[in-house]
């Protein structure tokens, strides 16, 4: 099964993943950071989402500090993908822009995820539609 990423029908598997797995373990910098994201270019438009506690979600979160814009092919390489080069490379061509606390996008970047949420992590992959 291959889904359009950020598609309801993926938010959708994503949600149903995500419940399976139950307790997900989180490095402990990750557990409160919320960041949203506002991906352009998508068949939809632009879709809002947040990286909740590692997680992506659909929709923003009020309160959160940091809001970052990318286009969906780049969003795919960084969330999906897991391509970590693909951030500075966004960010040096211009094709991020941060809005915010940007010290909470640093701070990311030095964090490894867990076990937990690279199993899931590796299950949303094998969802999404390259």
């Amino acid at each position: 099964m291959s889904l359009k990423f950020l598609s309801d029908e993926w938010f959708a598997k994503v949600d149903e993943l995500k419940a399976a797995a139950g307790d997900i373990e989180v490095p402990a910098s990750m557990a409160d950071l919320v960041i949203n994201l506002t991906v352009t270019g998508t068949d939809s438009g632009d879709v809002d989402i947040a990286l909740n506690a590692g997680m992506i979600e659909k929709g923003h979160k009020d309160g959160a500090p940091t809001k970052m814009i990318l286009p969906v092919d780049l969003a795919q390489r960084l969330f999906i993908d897991n391509d970590q080069s693909a951030g500075m490379q966004g960010f040096m061509s211009g094709q991020i822009k941060i809005e915010g606390d940007m010290s909470k996008l640093m701070a990311m970047q030095t964090v490894q995820p867990s076990a937990d949420q690279k199993a899931l992590q590796k299950e949303i992959l094998a969802v999404t539609a390259s």
